[in-house]
């Protein structure tokens, strides 16, 4: 069985709404990186009663993201602040060789220190 490595991403924003049993199969399959067969040992079921809870909370989350969007939306501020500290320090690049305005650096210093601290929330 091939991993979605997006599912680990999942797993930080849905974890919680899996049922226990679930949620633990899941991360013992990707975050301990184990095996079918030795989380059918560690939890006393079947290698295909592994396989089966983890396919129903593989769905689980997909479909918990298509509906809420929390992991794409959290992406896309994470880029989105990135870009900006990007474009603050070009802007930063740009002043110094030209007009140098003191002002205009401190202003950029405050943007990039915000986006950083921002970036930094989870």
């Amino acid at each position: 069985m091939a991993k979605d490595l997006r599912i680990t991403f999942l797993l930080d924003f849905y974890g919680d709404m899996l049922t226990d049993k679930q949620r633990e199969v899941i991360e013992a399959y990707y975050n301990e990186d184990l095996s079918l067969a030795e989380i059918a040992t560690e939890k006393g079921i079947t290698r295909q009663g592994v396989r089966d809870a983890i396919k129903r909370a593989e769905q689980q989350l997909l479909e918990m993201e298509e509906q809420l969007g929390l992991a794409k939306r959290f992406k896309n501020v994470k880029d989105g602040l990135a870009k900006i500290c990007d474009c603050a320090l070009l802007i930063q690049e740009i002043n110094s060789r030209g007009v140098n305005n003191p002002d205009i650096n401190v202003n950029i210093a405050e943007i990039v220190e915000c986006a950083q601290e921002l970036a930094l929330e989870e």
